[in-house]
């Protein structure tokens, strides 16, 4: 104890002896000193407010990275069992039956090396993963969730299975919702494919992901950057921006990052701009002016002739049709010498008069229907134009007709008529 009590004293007697050699030095190191602490002043200062009281870390240098993932070990990461059961379950589809079934063991195989249990349930078409008490590492549920997952979009085992090891990570990007008309989905879900694959195998090169077209789903495995990546050139692929624009982004991107020169710069000046043509399907809406309310209706829209008085057009059509007025004037005077009233047409009571006097080998029904009759037709002019006159009936067959009438009304008061009186009536009445 004394000996310690010593070693003690003898610390502290050296610090005190080394803060009075400072002190007693001569004051050109102090001025030193208390520059050096201005500049440290300033520079906190110049620092952006994030910055401000960050201090260095000598412990700290360029070699170390930070975003390296460490292999796990159970003997040396581990701290036991894990305290609670957490599992996982996807449904597939029923075309991924009989594949799953074929598969199933070497998945149960690969799984039972991470502590990992896996269930087939072919009733209800879904896979479970769960812990158990061998588990140690705690993320290998979630790898093992993703590897169920890639299962039921149809991805192949070999590659399904490498999301278990470290630095590798799996997007299933969903891309059903994106499109509403289903044949536009599936000239973009083709576009993204490309002719014989090619735009996607190109994907894949500039990405280092593997990619797969499936259904309403495009999934993806690689690195986070990677997927980052993916998930952008497909998302703008079914918002119609085609993936040939995003790969020759990707292709320049990759040249400047092997330019230890242009490496931490901006690389916006070297990347191209695409301008986007959108053609106008709709006619654009107009936006018309208000006019002031008036309670009186608007004036009439002029007629063609008000437009042609205005225009002076209407006087010389006058003028160009007078002539032909004159001609129709001479051809009327014509006419009417031609055909005189005195010698074809006849009075219609002497024309009654004589078809009453000439005995009539028609029957007596008949001629009351031909109760009209007419004067012949008189041709006159050079045009050829008929003119028709109806007679008047005369006074004998009014008188009958009258007759007749009289005769009707009073049997009609006394009811005494039948149906073939009835008949007699209306033609009597005709």
């Amino acid at each position: 104890k004394r000996k310690k009590l010593d070693e003690k004293k003898e610390k502290m007697a050296t610090i005190s002896s080394t803060t009075t050699t400072i002190d007693r030095k001569s004051g050109k190191k102090r001025k030193k000193l208390d520059e050096d602490k201005d500049e440290n002043d300033q520079s906190e200062e110049n620092k952006p407010k994030k910055q401000k009281y960050r201090k260095e870390k000598p412990w700290d240098t360029d070699d170390i990275d930070h975003w390296q993932l460490k292999p796990w070990d159970p003997e040396k990461d581990s701290s036991g069992s894990l305290l609670e059961e957490s599992s996982f379950a996807t449904l597939f589809p029923k075309y991924r039956e009989s594949y799953l079934r074929q598969i199933w063991p070497i998945v149960t195989k690969a799984l039972k090396k991470h502590g990992v249990a896996c269930e087939l349930n072919l009733i209800e078409g879904s896979m479970t993963v769960r812990t158990t008490l061998k588990t140690s590492d705690p993320y290998i549920i979630v790898k093992s969730r993703d590897l169920i997952k890639l299962l039921a979009r149809s991805i192949p085992v070999a590659q399904a299975l490498k999301i278990l090891d470290d630095g590798m990570y799996c997007d299933i990007i969903k891309v059903g919702g994106l499109v509403r008309n289903k044949e536009r989905f599936v000239k973009r879900r083709q576009r993204l494919v490309g002719p014989d694959g090619s735009t996607l195998k190109a994907l894949e090169l500039l990405t280092n992901c593997y990619i797969l077209v499936q259904g309403n789903t495009v999934a993806a495995m690689g690195s986070i950057i990677g997927l980052k990546q993916v998930r952008r050139v497909v998302e703008d692929c079914f918002r119609n921006i085609h993936p040939v624009y995003n790969i020759k982004i990707l292709m320049i991107k990759r040249e400047l990052a092997k330019d230890p020169l242009l490496k931490n710069e901006n690389w916006d000046r070297f990347l191209p701009k695409f301008k986007k043509k959108s053609v106008q399907t709709k006619k654009p809406f107009k936006v018309r002016e208000k006019k002031d309310y008036s309670p009186f209706p608007p004036p009439q829209t002029p007629s063609k002739i008000d437009l042609q008085l205005d225009s002076g057009e209407y006087f010389t059509k006058n003028k160009e049709q007078k002539p032909n007025n004159i001609k129709n004037e001479q051809s009327t005077k014509k006419r009417e010498t031609i055909a005189s009233p005195e010698d074809h047409f006849s009075k219609p009571n002497d024309i009654m008069d004589k078809k009453e006097a000439a005995p009539s080998s028609t029957p007596p029904s008949e001629q009351r229907k031909k109760s009209v009759s007419f004067a012949p037709s008189v041709r006159g002019g050079d045009d050829g134009d008929k003119l028709h006159t109806r007679t008047a009936p005369s006074r004998t067959t009014l008188d009958k007709l009258m007759r007749r009438a009289a005769v009707a009304k009073r049997n009609m008061k006394k009811n005494r008529f039948s149906g073939a009186s009835k008949k007699k009536m209306k033609k009597s009445h005709h």
